[in-house]
């Protein structure tokens, strides 16, 4: 392990009020978004759909880094470069998402538990091969009556911290992604709870696993309420939460937190990150930034429709979105900007 390198990768994916992208969507959930809209389920088409994303003009004056599925790892342009290739001559540094997605914790009926540390270390090394610079590992907390248990979150944060060792020793920075969903009624003070308890093991966990944390990004869910929560807070009152819960848990040492989206909307999303910004970066060791997936992808995709006529349209509105974002990083987001992009 070169933690000098690590610590570099992981500043550079911070730098400059940019953020991350996540196209890791596995095959089944990209068929599924196509399927919303008649694009055919085929692997030409998430081909041609990920090359208009990452040959996008301008993307990488927002992006610093973007997380890809094992299938676009492989895949290359109508003219036969590869993505990893056409990520990077674009200052875009190329990560890859190594789970093996949730599945059902036994004894624990209503939660899951990530799979995918057996044969992780051989992966890994693949991958950073192939060029990949850092990964993503992900985990799911469910809030419910009797939820999360203990079990659920100690399982989690065990394998959250044993998948970043093994990216830190291959040379790989870890962000490491403890999601608490937005699936439920709870309250926001409920969500801050639950989610002050995971990250404060998770940060045990990856004590514990020698991780270093300054070689490290943390990508959390925002403190928000359930979906069906009948009260569903302010801008400054999600942005106070969020910092509070973040304050109390995550060490200094770790350079970057890049929220996910996590089914917030494309505008809400880049809202609430723009209020974490005004009210706490000043007060914040840490960069606050974002890893959006469908809060940035989504638009363009309801615009591309898996027509080609239709890429330069798609390819502007994904722009306007990361830019968006930026803005939202440095606390300089409005409602304006969105009117102007439409």
């Amino acid at each position: 392990m070169d933690i000098h390198k690590l610590i570099d990768t992981a500043s550079a994916l911070v730098a400059n009020d940019k953020g991350l992208l996540a196209m890791d969507e596995s095959n089944p959930t990209c068929n599924k978004r196509f399927a919303k809209l008649g694009i055919a389920e085929t692997e030409q088409q998430r081909r041609a759909y990920r090359e208009m994303i990452i040959t996008t003009p301008g993307l990488s004056d927002s992006i610093s880094g973007a997380i890809l599925y094992d299938e676009t790892i492989r895949q290359e342009t109508l003219a036969g470069e590869s993505f990893i290739r056409v990520l990077g001559d674009h200052g875009i540094i190329p990560g890859i998402k190594v789970d093996a997605h949730a599945k059902a914790l036994a004894g624990h009926p209503g939660e899951e538990i990530t799979e995918g540390l057996d044969g992780l270390r051989e992966r890994l090394l693949e991958y950073l091969n192939m060029g990949a610079k850092f990964a993503k590992w992900r985990a799911v907390i469910a809030i419910g009556d009797s939820l999360p248990s203990r079990g659920c979150i100690e399982a989690n944060a065990h394998a959250l911290a044993r998948y970043a060792a093994l990216c830190q020793e291959s040379g790989l920075v870890p962000i490491v992604e403890p999601e608490v969903i937005m699936d439920g009624s709870h309250s926001l003070e409920r969500c801050a709870r639950v989610t002050e308890e995971v990250l404060r093991t998770v940060f045990e966990q990856l004590y514990a696993q020698g991780v270093a944390l300054e070689g490290m990004i943390l990508k959390p869910n925002m403190v928000l309420p359930g979906l069906s929560c009948p009260e569903q807070p302010g801008l400054d009152e999600v942005a106070d939460a969020t910092a509070n819960c973040l304050l109390r848990t995550v060490p200094a040492a770790v350079p970057g937190i890049a929220f996910l989206s996590g089914g917030q909307s494309a505008e809400l999303a880049s809202a609430r990150l723009n209020a974490i910004n005004i009210r706490w970066k000043s007060r914040s060791p840490w960069a606050l930034t974002f890893s959006f997936a469908r809060a940035i992808q989504q638009p363009a995709l309801d615009i591309w429709r898996g027509d080609d006529a239709n890429v330069k349209a798609a390819q502007k509105t994904l722009l306007q979105r990361t830019r968006c974002n930026r803005a939202a990083r440095r606390g300089e987001y409005n409602a304006e900007m969105e009117r102007t992009s439409a």
